[in-house]
């Protein structure tokens, strides 16, 4: 099992890890891992019945620290807030938050609060999780944030008149838009922490065969049977969120892009702190959150 491969037992006993997107895939092996290195995790899920039967799987595991269900759509900024606040009140020490749900929605459509639903999840989600719980990562010392990004983000378009896409919308520019606004993300939340003591780094995981893509149907349901046997494993495409997560070797690293656990190249529009930058107030807008 992973857990064997990258951490040892008891290696991170009183340590605690929260995931986002925890139930299944790549979330789901890194909570895995974790758990069976002796760390506390608290799991970030959407839906009540997923989310208890991994907590049941992962609490059942030999030496398993303790597991803990917050229920919450990352997609939604109330819900957020209320996660983060939930979390706060019930964990004195956090020491990893590895942002890991995503979607990818093959039609536009918009979230009850008013957001492009991929926007929403996989950008906004990353940054309201993040800078709700920066508080208490801070405080210990050496807290980590790790962002799920993608290789994907090398297809990204930036338009910052339409930055949610509302009027010219494309599935797959989305979804790319989102995984370079992670590192975007990334570079400049890592700039604003660097003397708080809290390292904060992404990844592309490789082209993963989980769940991803299958719950929103149509294209990008077909084609992620089509390619199934050809994709990586999630317990394989968890090995980077793991390692960033909590290797000793990157305990002083921050602000960069990871790949088959290695430092790995990004985009030219990925290495634009002025981007970055207007990135952040955007976010900043539309969560009234900062850092």
């Amino acid at each position: 099992m992973i857990r064997a491969m990258i951490l040892a037992p008891e290696s991170l006993r009183g340590k605690t890890f929260v995931v986002t997107g925890a139930n299944q895939g790549i979330g789901f092996q890194a909570a895995q891992a974790f758990v069976g290195a002796g760390a506390d995790v608290v799991m970030v899920c959407r839906t009540r019945d997923k989310g208890e039967a991994a907590q049941l799987l992962l609490q059942a595991m030999p030496g398993a620290g303790g597991v803990r269900l917050v229920l919450a759509d990352v997609s939604l900024k109330a819900d957020c807030r209320r996660a983060t606040q939930e979390i706060l009140e019930t964990t004195p020490r956090i020491d990893v938050l590895l942002n890991n749900a995503g979607v990818l929605a093959t039609s536009y459509r918009k979230t009850s609060e008013g957001h492009e639903h991929t926007y929403a999840t996989n950008h906004l989600g990353y940054f309201a999780m993040a800078l709700g719980l920066l508080p208490r990562l801070r405080e210990h010392g050496g807290g980590r944030i790790v962002n799920v990004s993608s290789m994907a983000h090398r297809q990204a378009k930036i338009d910052w008149d339409d930055l949610e896409l509302h009027t010219n919308f494309s599935a797959w520019r989305a979804y790319g838009n989102s995984k370079l606004f992670n590192i975007l993300f990334t570079r400049e939340l890592s700039r604003r922490t660097i003397s708080m003591g809290v390292t904060v780094n992404c990844l592309h995981p490789g082209v993963v065969a989980t769940g991803f893509g299958k719950t929103d149907g149509g294209v990008a349901a077909f084609f992620s049977r089509l390619a199934a046997p050809f994709l990586t494993k999630a317990e394989d495409g968890a090995k980077t969120s793991i390692f960033l997560s909590a290797s000793p070797a990157v305990a002083s690293v921050t602000g960069k892009y990871f790949s088959a656990s290695a430092e790995g190249r990004t985009s030219r529009l990925a290495q634009d702190d002025g981007a970055a930058a207007k990135l952040w107030q955007a976010s900043e807008a539309a969560t009234g959150l900062t850092a």
